[in-house]
């Protein structure tokens, strides 16, 4: 089924009405001047002559990285913060020494085995927010959590090219959605300034016709404004409806799909379309359920679980998807990631759950990726300077994430990046596009030192790092909850060592993180201050 919804309708309905007095006065997109009426060369769609496609999965609920990948060289500090739902030391699947997966996710482990998979560790943002509603704002419009954006991160880069949309589309040049959401609501990642680019979809072969309706003449009013953009709307869905069915029934899927999990459902539709020649290049997916706070384990068995059916349901979906590519030969065409809108918080509660915390790890999988793990395992404070509520400190922002996948998968500039997304991106050599005129396989920027000694300390701590070269380095506070107290450093630095002398003001006592961003670098570490 293809859905239209009225606030699409109310946000086109009055930017069409305002027309009129926009033509010629540039708008903004985080930056980026444009105009509504004609198409710039700054920015541009991916080419028509590619065929990359990038699925995004969406874990509803604020997932729990520390089930799903868990430090074994804290399991330690976890089994007294966590004693009521920690997995058993001996079931987990080792990833390396000090990593492993939750023993459910068999399916990722041999993607990760396969160089299928780059697990992104801490990943989040500054001054978390832990409202459900408005942090998945803030992940899907990828705004700072201080602002409220009404685009998509997605639904800027395509408003450049596409800004007239959905007026004069499908067309001889762009005759496939744009984008498409598995699901019954439209993605917000796809939200442009005047519509949503992506087309709701459930069942690609139960497509039916919507009748327009009488053609009479409509009157030059808010109400004929709104029936005449419905009309355009309307038959913009039934003229998609065909090329989609199209696509269903030339496609094929060649993998075997696990069975009652709606997540590998809507995967199985999107390797369809794909296989069937839709030339969509983005789908967003789903699977809701994370937001578990009570019974997240079983009593009995802590392998077991709402959260471990959870985890179940996205491993051997995302395995059976990824195979599925590789019969149809279509694997190196696709790149997916998983992104939820927080983690959980460190300490379980006591209804063998979690409640909502801050930084998490999340996924990029494919055949053209940079495979391996990014980043350092979090920092579980000592049990006795746990704070209330402390969550994962965050260590990658996930704008740098999305940047670089625009860069490598889209082809966008990294100045148009920071335009789109944020000022102080940093580029991750995450992805290896397959082509034939790649470069040699990108490796993941050196691990970066970061010490504080004495660490706990009293009154004052130095905070040591190096530069291999003059580098931007932005070195600062946060508590637990995910907010930056207070920002040491924010300038180019020389090479060589530096020592940062630190002497808070009105600091409490209490255990917090230091992060440092170099080059295109981050790291993060314990800071305990006991006064």
């Amino acid at each position: 089924m293809l859905t239209i919804y009225p606030e699409d309708i109310m946000k086109r309905r009055n930017f069409l009405k305002s027309a009129s007095a926009l033509a010629g006065v540039p708008l903004l997109l985080r930056g980026v001047g444009v105009s509504p009426f004609g198409k710039s060369s700054l920015l541009r769609f991916l080419n028509p002559d590619s065929d990359r496609v990038l699925v995004l999965i969406q874990l509803n609920g604020g997932n729990d990285g520390l089930n799903m990948v868990l430090p074994m060289d804290q399991y330690d500090k976890l089994s007294v913060l966590r004693s009521n739902i920690l997995l058993p030391e001996s079931a987990v699947l080792s990833l390396t020494e000090e990593l492993a997966l939750h023993p459910v996710m068999t399916g990722v482990k041999s993607m990760y085995d396969d160089g299928r998979l780059t697990l992104l560790q801490n990943v989040g943002y500054p001054n978390q927010n832990r409202s459900h509603f408005r942090s998945t704002d803030i992940w899907t419009s990828a705004s700072p959590a201080d602002e409220y954006w009404n685009t998509g991160w997605l639904g800027r880069y395509l408003t450049e090219n596409h800004p007239d949309f959905p007026e004069g589309y499908p067309n001889s040049e762009y005759p496939d959605p744009l984008a498409i959401t598995m699901g019954s609501i439209v993605s917000q990642t796809c939200q442009g300034i005047a519509a949503n680019y992506s087309l709701a979809l459930n069942d690609p072969f139960s497509l039916s016709l919507i009748s327009v309706g009488a053609e009479d003449e409509v009157p030059d009013t808010p109400y004929g404004w709104e029936l005449t953009f419905l009309r355009q709307a309307i038959a913009q869905t039934n003229a998609y409806s065909d090329v989609i069915f199209q696509a269903a029934e030339s496609g094929n899927n060649l993998a075997t799909y696990p069975e009652n999990n709606r997540l590998a459902e809507q995967l199985r539709n999107v390797a369809l379309l794909i296989s069937g020649g839709l030339q969509t290049k983005i789908y967003v997916v789903s699977l809701g359920g994370f937001d578990t706070h009570a019974n997240q384990v079983d009593a009995n068995d802590f392998t077991a679980g709402s959260h471990a059916d959870l985890l179940r349901m996205l491993s051997d979906a995302m395995a059976a998807f990824q195979q599925d590519l590789a019969m149809l030969g279509v694997e190196e065409r696709v790149v997916g990631m998983t992104f939820s809108e927080f983690g959980r918080q460190i300490a379980s509660n006591n209804s063998l759950g979690t409640d909502h915390g801050t930084a998490a790890p999340l996924f990029v999988f494919g055949s053209c990726i940079n495979p391996g793990i990014v980043g350092d395992n979090p920092q579980i404070p000592d049990p006795q300077d746990i704070e209330p509520q402390a969550g994962v400190p965050m260590q990658y922002d996930f704008r740098n994430v999305y940047g670089s996948i625009l860069m490598d998968w889209f082809e966008v500039d990294e100045e148009v990046v920071k335009q789109l997304l944020y000022d102080e991106f940093q580029y991750l050599p995450i992805l290896n596009p397959c082509t034939p005129t790649a470069s040699a396989e990108p490796s993941m920027p050196d691990a970066i030192e970061l010490k504080a000694f004495p660490n706990p300390f009293r009154s004052s701590t130095q905070i040591a790092f190096s530069c291999e070269a003059s580098q931007y380095v932005r070195l600062s506070v946060f508590d637990l909850r995910g907010q930056e107290l207070e920002v040491l450093i924010n300038k180019t630095l020389s090479a060589g060592e530096h020592v940062y002398s630190y002497s808070p003001d009105g600091l409490p006592a209490g255990t917090y993180a230091v992060r440092l961003q170099l080059g295109n670098g981050q790291a993060a570490t314990r800071l305990v201050n006991k006064l």
